[in-house]
């Protein structure tokens, strides 16, 4: 994935992909929210807790889509890169699973994916990498950078949540699946990053199937 040849196209089609991704948490979160406040979670003692979380970190996640634009503007891109095509059918499948499981069995799934997704923070000095080997600017890294350090104080919230909510074995069940599927899927995404062409189209993220496989 961050191999040198090929690495300043791979890491604005790693911006497009990302942005495809990240535009739907907070979305995610505020449907996961108003689902547990609704009556049907009237008593479940995990309703009070689980929307006060999400409430915090809906307020901490906002705006972080967008400075995924403005690095893949300083990256030489446009934001018409992330926002034309259509989202890969593994960004929906990724996504997708979290609205299905929320809608229709229990919000806390959510918290699976949550955690796949800040679990994996970038390392400290992968910016530093991208820099040196492709010569763009701080500004175009601004997300690598905040989530190497905003992602492992996230996670240690949401673990210390998963400690103290009263699952059952169903619910811990719940999250355990959607942390799987959630890590299955991005695994595919970076797979299919890494393959791109050495230079691909600077239009979204590079001509590469949707499964993956570089045509």
């Amino acid at each position: 994935m961050w191999r040198t040849e090929g690495l300043l196209p791979r890491y604005r089609s790693y911006l497009c992909t990302m942005h495809a991704v990240i535009r739907a948490s907070v979305p995610l979160m505020e449907l996961a929210r108003d689902r547990v406040r609704q009556q049907a979670f009237s008593g479940d003692p995990l309703a009070a807790p689980l929307a006060a979380y999400l409430e915090e970190h809906i307020q901490e996640e906002e705006g972080h889509d967008d400075w995924l634009l403005e690095d893949l503007r300083a990256a030489g891109g446009a934001a018409g890169d992330a926002l034309g095509p259509q989202p890969s059918p593994l960004v929906a499948s990724l996504v997708g699973a979290q609205h299905y499981w929320i809608e229709h069995h229990h919000p806390v799934a959510l918290l699976g994916y949550i955690a796949v997704l800040e679990g994996y923070a970038p390392s400290p000095g992968l910016t530093g990498h991208i820099a040196r080997r492709t010569g763009l600017p701080a500004a175009a890294l601004r997300t690598v950078q905040e989530h190497s350090v905003l992602d492992t104080d996230h996670l240690d919230e949401l673990y210390a949540l998963l400690d103290r909510l009263p699952l059952t074995r169903e619910l811990e069940a719940a999250v355990a699946v959607s942390a799987l599927h959630s890590l299955d899927a991005l695994t595919r995404l970076f797979v299919r990053l890494g393959r791109s062409a050495a230079t691909p189209s600077p239009r979204g993220a590079g001509p590469v199937s949707p499964m993956g496989v570089t045509p």
